[in-house]
């Protein structure tokens, strides 16, 4: 599936001359609050209702998604596009591509990324599973094994359960008055 892409540079161009921008940000709450685009609105992946989406449009003007770097807003765009609305366009190099361009953010506190959470989940269960599988039994290797092969998964599909998980930990959710 094919999905159409926009320069950070083109779409605050857009944004400049006044034409209406519809921006999601499929973000998590807390990455949404630590910095995104002035007129994004936060609209989780996790929580992304892609038919109502395609359902409720009433024009076909275009969609903008936006996410960290671009791969979870080209998942979005997919699932838009699979509910029926085909104008959707994803931001190239997501929110990180958007502040480096020194374009207008706003910032918020600041949080640990989800990449970051998934790093250190997951080398914590690699140790543990080796810890335990030399002093407890060597099954637990099993642990070590399985982490592994999760990580084979994402890197192959672009697509993180442990990533999705840790997105729904109540350290990652914000009352929703503190998003846009």
């Amino acid at each position: 599936m094919s999905v159409n892409s926009i320069t950070p540079q083109r779409l605050h161009e857009l944004i400049t001359t006044g034409e209406p921008i519809e921006l999601f940000d499929v973000r998590t709450p807390v990455e949404f609050r630590e910095v995104h685009v002035t007129i994004a609105r936060n609209t989780p992946l996790t929580e992304l209702d892609a038919k109502k989406i395609a359902a409720t449009r009433s024009t076909d003007s275009p969609l903008y998604v936006i996410c960290k770097s671009g791969g979870r807003g080209r998942q979005a765009c997919e699932q838009i596009i699979a509910a029926g609305y085909s104008n959707v366009v994803n931001v190239e190099g997501g929110t990180q591509a958007w502040d480096t361009a020194g374009l207008p953010v706003i910032r918020g506190q600041k949080a640990i990324s989800l990449e970051r959470q998934v790093r250190i989940a997951a080398g914590s269960l690699v140790l543990t599973g080796a810890v335990l599988s030399h002093w407890v039994h060597p099954w637990w290797i099993g642990l070590s094994g399985f982490v592994g092969a999760g990580l084979i998964f994402a890197g192959i599909t672009d697509t993180c359960g442990m990533g999705l998980l840790l997105a729904r930990m109540p350290w990652n959710n914000v009352a929703s008055c503190e998003t846009k």
